[in-house]
């Protein structure tokens, strides 16, 4: 994989091999300004003769491919895997801050401001003002955070890699989805108004009447009926009618939802609701992508996936992005991939979910717990290190003040050989690098 270069200028050159860069740097002809993706500068004046780089994304709600090519050369590719737990964070925030309003807390400023408009009182037969309206704070185009997470990490990266390439032209694939042509291939003219639930009370006679009042685990009718969710809201699941069933009181019964029982057998067995998430996600992305990067060249998988194939690429996000950037034939390519994780590095509780009774000193002066430690003997959260062992990972939580848990960057825990705990010592590791949000690793393909 190619090293990044700029001038004594600050601007950017074309990549060089990681031989060359060792030479500059052992002649102090270069220095270091960056390890992520490792870039070097140069200190003295240099021939600065460029050609053109062409940049190819391939977006997605989870992972986006990164390929950078030159004529028939592959000089980088690789894949970043964007955060997915913020929805369940806020959550969880949520009903935190919802249980301290029946405690004695401090005061929190409300999120919205109220307006106040004169209404006339009939019982005091007088005008008096009430607040009555609420003017959110969101901006114009405004995104839920957990959306707003990704769409501003997949800009970030997309910057970053444009500006170390000289004379660059940014491919980016896009996806245009239709929800309800996905649901329903046959759909037409007015049927998108109506739905599935169109002449129905609500989604739950609509149910009964598609399940013909038959219980759909006990098979049983001429019964009390319950409309239950297939994939709890808890967990992700939606209100849609496709994500009910109808189920009688017999076995729609706290004891049959316990494992091992007839209900928690048939939900197990069951076949989950597809989830649209993704398609409206990738909508939204899309119009941003046109108002961001008006000169790219955009295209769709309709074209990239023919092309793919045509270059004899295995289907991978870092394979699809380089088939964006049109190269139409592939001299070298590198066996090295880098991997760009991003991750949630601090584990604050900003409130306690249960506030514990009988407490000796104050709460203000409580330690919190030992899972929020951040830092120990020099380490830090998510500290790149190296185990006794040989293996590489990440710090991802303290235990105690010697010893700390490690992961690999596919999320597994990196133990001791022939040991059954997943405790590491701190003193049998080894620092490679400080990390913020973000884990970067390089990796040679099998």
């Amino acid at each position: 994989m190619r090293v990044f270069v700029k001038n004594i200028r600050g601007e950017p050159l074309m990549p060089c091999s990681p031989r060359k860069s060792r030479m500059l740097l052992k002649e102090k002809k270069a220095k270091i300004i960056q390890h992520r993706p490792f870039t070097i500068q140069l200190t003295m004046a240099t021939g600065e003769t460029i050609q053109e780089n062409h940049l190819g994304i391939d977006v997605g709600s989870k992972h986006v491919g990164v390929a950078i090519t030159s004529e028939e050369k592959v000089f980088a590719k690789g894949e970043i895997e964007l955060r997915q737990d913020v929805k369940s964070l806020l959550e969880t925030r949520k009903i935190y801050r919802r249980s301290r309003r029946s405690r004695k807390t401090r005061y929190r400023r409300c999120k919205f401001t109220y307006k106040s408009k004169r209404i006339y009182d009939i019982k005091k037969k007088k005008w008096i003002k009430k607040k009555v309206q609420f003017e959110s704070t969101r901006p114009k185009g405004w995104l839920p955070p957990s959306i707003q997470s990704r769409v501003n990490n997949t800009f970030y990266w997309i910057d970053q890699y444009s500006s170390l390439l000289p004379d660059c032209q940014l491919h980016i694939e896009v996806g245009k989805f239709d929800v309800q042509k996905m649901m329903n291939p046959d759909i037409k003219g007015k049927e998108y108004q109506e739905g599935d639930v169109f002449g129905y009370y609500d989604v739950r006679y609509f149910v009964l009447a598609r399940d013909k009042y038959t219980c759909q685990v006990c098979k049983k009718k001429n019964k009390i009926f319950h409309t239950h969710h297939i994939i709890y809201r808890s967990h992700g699941g939606s209100d849609r009618a496709d994500n009910f069933i109808t189920v009688c009181t017999d076995c729609h019964t706290p004891e049959n939802h316990q494992k091992g029982e007839i209900f928690w057998e048939w939900m197990r067995k069951k076949k989950k609701t597809k989830q649209y998430k993704e398609p409206p996600f990738m909508n939204s992305l899309r119009i941003r992508i046109f108002n961001r990067y008006p000169d790219a060249a955009v295209t769709y998988g309709s074209v990239t996936t023919p092309h793919r194939k045509e270059l004899k690429l295995e289907k991978t996000h870092y394979n699809d992005a380089i088939a964006i950037t049109g190269i139409e034939k592939i001299k070298t390519n590198p066996t090295e991939l880098f991997l760009i994780k991003q991750i949630r590095k601090k584990k604050r509780s900003l409130h306690e979910a249960i506030a514990r009774k009988g407490r000796k000193e104050k709460n203000t002066t409580q330690k919190r717990n030992e899972k929020n430690t951040i830092t120990s003997k020099g380490f830090f959260l998510n500290d790149e290190v190296k185990t006794a062992c040989g293996n590489r990972g990440f710090i991802s939580g303290f235990t105690g003040k010697t010893a700390c848990y490690v992961k690999s960057m596919e999320g597994e825990y990196i133990v001791i050989k022939g040991k059954s705990h997943k405790q590491q010592l701190l003193k049998s590791l080894s620092a490679i690098r400080h990390n913020g949000n973000w884990q970067y690793q390089i990796k040679r393909k099998a």
